[in-house]
């Protein structure tokens, strides 16, 4: 970017001349008073808000102490867009930068954030990673990075307007909870008071669960794109949660259809294994090695009952008990525990009753994550003509 091209008032400058990484660590943390630590799996990809953490107590190696208000920046896999700002003490990953503005009085902290986030920074992240399995950037690369910034009184109001956005966006999620819990508990009691009938999950598929094909993010446009982690959640399949990736024949032998049953097979305890239902009507996209599809026997098991059985606290208690791994973090679960999973499985008429009755929870959920959606892409479009 030019200096002729700027605003009045505006000032082109390196990442680095504005912004330090803290020197903050301690090797113990518990004895300095610090409770939670804080991974990579606990950044929620464009959501600045932490919502999960771990318990240092419970043992960790992470040194990198944070504090409220800073910065983190996930630089393994920038693709992920993974920066958060921390309202608590703690300590991180060495995958986790921990930022700050150099001079208050020159870059606001609360914008600092911000212009984190927006599609250049993160361009300039991915095009300075090394690595193929795990890119990561470095922050000799990150410190080059040239911006316009603007004057004070600018950046406090652009920072007003997207922090205001933020909790808006965090009232609207805890709705999506609420909603979620609502359902869950409809759910539960409708199948508690139909006869049912155990039956293994593997009994009910058409074919094997079938991992899915990951690839690198392409910086150039493919036409063709894999879901992300995150199009998984509390609540299903989410839509938009999407990287461009290369047109391969493994990648192409992958494509989802609208109507498959995905079940994430890697991530934290509390989400591994959760489920959705494709409901895109596109032939470009992928499910990804994270993921297995499921196909069950439609003339049996619906979908969208087994899609919420496996959300439900009765699945839920299997999967983690299914869940293995070494990491005190990350946990997997295989296709072979996949087909054990107990299902207390009524009748297909009393499948669509449950659905029928379930189903005004699930409008009333759906039509609240529209509105989050929303929000969402107003945010991009003001963060991306602000800075």
């Amino acid at each position: 970017m030019g200096s002729a091209k700027l605003k009045p008032g505006w000032t082109l400058v390196a990442f680095g001349d504005v912004v330090k990484r803290s020197p903050e660590r301690s090797s113990s943390p518990e004895a300095a008073g610090v409770g939670r630590y804080v991974g990579l799996e606990h950044l929620d990809p464009g959501e600045l808000a932490i919502r999960r953490w771990g318990d240092v107590g419970g043992g960790t190696t992470f040194t990198s102490l944070f504090r409220p208000g800073q910065v983190l920046f996930g630089k393994r896999r920038a693709y992920l867009r993974k920066v958060a700002v921390p309202d608590f003490s703690g300590v991180c990953s060495g995958d986790i930068y921990v930022l700050e503005s150099r001079n208050k009085g020159y870059l606001l902290p609360k914008l600092l954030p911000f212009i984190c986030q927006t599609d250049a920074f993160f361009k300039h992240a991915i095009g300075t990673s090394a690595g193929s399995l795990s890119p990561r950037t470095n922050w000799q690369s990150l410190a080059t990075y040239e911006f316009a910034l603007p004057p004070l009184d600018e950046q406090r109001r652009i920072a007003v307007t997207l922090r205001e956005i933020d909790r808006a966006t965090e009232a609207l999620f805890a709705l999506v909870e609420a909603a979620q819990l609502a359902q869950a508990s409809v759910f539960d009691t409708l199948v508690a008071n139909s006869d049912t009938r155990g039956v293994a999950l593997g009994s009910l598929l058409t074919e094997a669960p079938r991992n899915g094909c990951s690839a690198i993010e392409s910086s150039t446009p493919t036409g063709h794109w894999v879901l992300g982690l995150d199009a998984l959640t509390k609540s299903g399949y989410r839509p938009g949660r999407l990287k461009q990736v290369q047109r391969t024949p493994a990648m192409l032998n992958s494509v989802v259809e609208a109507g498959d049953l995905l079940i994430s097979r890697s991530n934290t305890r509390e989400r591994v294994g959760l489920s959705g239902i494709f409901n895109e009507d596109r032939c470009d996209v992928s499910w990804p090695d994270t993921m297995m599809r499921l196909r069950p026997d439609r003339s049996v098991a619906r979908p969208h009952f087994l899609e919420l059985y496996l959300r439900s606290a009765a699945g839920r208690r299997q999967i983690e008990c299914f869940a293995a791994g070494t990491s005190a973090s990350m946990k997997k679960i295989n296709g072979h525990a996949v087909r054990r999973l107990s299902i207390a499985l009524p009748s297909s008429d009393i499948q669509d009753a449950i659905l029928r009755r379930a189903g005004g929870v699930r409008a009333a959920c759906s039509s609240v994550e529209r509105r989050l959606r929303a929000l969402k892409r107003m945010r991009s479009t003001m963060l991306s003509s602000a800075l």
